[in-house]
């Protein structure tokens, strides 16, 4: 069977590591949509808002570190998953951006096409800003090469791209794209940069490494582990490399949070002459809280693609060559102090204590005592900083650019990926995307979502307090979870959260959604610990 511009681009997808597809259809799209449901290349699910079917794309990339798959519609679709794709960029997250355009000969026709905004090439240029590459593939001649440039962009800068293929042009014949095609290394020069790395990190009193997502974006956890094992040094995560090495053997400090968290971490990290800071996003929420505390002129970083430190910069090193170059040489330094593991809560009460969001830790770090560890999607607000506090696990979340919303695509393309999770969710949040899980039953998805309800935007409260349009109704969302396809309890006390749990986990028939009653103004240890050392932050900032 011959190829078309469609099945090559699902095959050329298929062949990059990329898993399944996430959806909505729309005109302009409908026969992308007829070729990848016939044609069975990649598994399809479709949801039911375009902002859910980026997050699920965008999850689906984090959890595998391969290319995740959003398919929408011209302009009503694409524009309105612009949030999603920007969240992707900011992240780093090689999300597949693939929008049915208008035909190749409607532009000629003198009149405007319902979905335009300003030209037909509004949403291009729209998305140049979200986006590393772009194409439109209206020449089949030339499409293979201009999808392979673009699915390469994805994976080697771990970043959303954008492919608009027109309507008309679905069917038309084309040639196979090429395989993917690495860039070759320079391992001269980085071998040259690891070694002035190794000397310095041999040479300080008190070295460190931190560790960020795109260890996990270009899947060099097992990698990283090992150099880490034989150096010897403390080692930490950061606050958006929450999940990092669950599954790998690597003593972790945890993950750091300068002033709001561990201060055993933030002594090392704040403390150290020479930090090694592999794939490390330098955002607000990594360093915000206690970006002063930290000698950048210290610091060795290794990110998108380039290595910089004191008066050296080495660009066009990937992170893997360079792990690659440092493992050749690598030699114990040892200068780790004691074997420092992160506190969990556990023992939640069972009795009529009421809740509190602290408590939803600790009845997690419980539940996987007794039966194993589960990967978690988390949502933005105290839900993401309780989900901090719960056993070190494979974990997804919003943690620098923080939108409201992810948290329950996400979990559902951690299902899709045949794992059970737990998404923890806020009721501000689920009012966005939560109804999202009305398509689990369609999938046999069966999360388990435990739902934070303060009848507020709690976590903007603690930031300004006072306004009362902070507060929420209550919607009863444990009685609608029913007539989604799934299970619903509304739980208040300690007890009732630990037997819920129970009941859930041991029925995977259906989603289960856990409704936590919780007082307004009621937050989580983690969170109030950082919001604190943002006030101080800013404080000492004014002065």
């Amino acid at each position: 069977m011959s190829e078309t511009l469609a099945t090559a681009l699902l095959h050329a997808l298929k062949s990059r590591g990329a898993r399944n597809i996430f959806g909505i259809p729309g005109d302009f799209v409908l026969p992308f949509f007829r070729v990848i449901e016939d044609s069975n290349i990649l598994p399809f699910y479709t949801l039911s808002h375009e902002p859910s079917v980026g997050y699920a794309a965008d999850a689906s990339a984090r959890i595998s570190s391969t290319l995740g798959v959003a398919v929408i519609t011209y302009g009503a679709g694409a524009l309105n998953m612009v949030n999603a794709v920007a969240q992707a960029y900011a992240e780093k997250s090689p999300l597949v951006v693939i929008s049915g355009g208008p035909g190749k000969g409607e532009g000629e026709l003198g009149l405007g096409l319902h979905h335009q905004v300003k030209t037909l090439n509004s949403q291009l240029e729209i998305y140049k800003e979200l986006t590393c590459d772009q194409t439109v593939l209206n020449n089949p001649a030339t499409a293979p090469a201009d999808i392979a440039r673009v699915l390469d962009s994805a994976q080697k800068q771990s970043r959303p791209v954008y492919i608009e293929i027109p309507r008309d042009l679905v069917d038309a014949p084309c040639g196979p794209v090429p395989a993917y095609t690495p860039d070759t290394p320079d391992m001269d020069a980085a071998r040259a940069c690891a070694t002035e790395i190794l000397t310095r990190l041999k040479s300080a009193k008190s070295p460190a490494i931190l560790i960020g997502v795109e260890s996990r974006r270009y899947g060099l956890e097992n990698k990283i582990g090992k150099l880490c094992k034989t150096l010897g040094i403390p080692v930490a995560t950061s606050f958006m490399g929450r999940g990092l090495f669950a599954e790998h053997d690597l003593p972790l400090l945890g993950t750091y949070l300068g002033t709001a968290g561990d201060e055993h971490i933030a002594q090392s990290i704040e403390g150290a002459d020479a930090l090694l800071m592999l794939g490390v996003i330098t955002s607000d929420t990594n360093f915000g809280v206690s970006g002063k505390n930290i000698d950048m002129r210290g610091a060795i970083s290794a990110f998108d693609n380039a290595v910089d430190f004191a008066h050296y910069s080495y660009p066009n090193i990937t992170l893997e060559t360079l792990i690659d170059a440092m493992a050749e040489i690598a030699e114990p330094i040892g200068k780790a102090t004691g074997n420092h593991k992160p506190a969990y809560s556990r023992g939640l009460p069972d009795d009529d204590t009421p809740l509190s969001p602290s408590h939803i830790a600790t009845a997690v770090n419980d539940l996987f005592a007794t039966h194993g560890r589960m990967p978690i999607a988390s949502d933005m607000g105290d839900c993401f900083f309780t989900g901090l506090e719960i056993e070190n696990t494979e974990f997804a979340g919003p943690g620098y650019y923080a939108s409201m919303g992810p948290g329950v695509p996400a979990g559902m393309a951690i299902a899709a990926s045949g794992k059970r999770p737990i998404v923890l969710v806020g009721d501000g949040a689920f009012q966005m995307t939560g109804w999202e899980l009305g398509n689990c039953r369609k999938y046999g998805w069966a999360p388990i979502v435990i739902l934070f309800n303060n009848k507020s935007w709690e976590m903007l409260r603690t930031f300004q307090p006072g306004p009362g349009y902070h507060d929420l109704d209550d919607w009863h969302y444990a009685q609608i979870a029913p007539h989604l396809g799934g299970k619903g309890v509304r739980v208040q006390t300690c007890a009732e959260l630990k037997q819920a749990l129970e009941v859930a986990h041991a029925d995977d028939s259906c989603f289960q959604l856990i409704e936590v009653m919780l007082e307004r103004g009621d937050v989580s240890d983690t969170l109030a610990g950082f919001v604190d050392a943002v006030r101080k932050m800013s404080a000492l900032g004014n002065e």
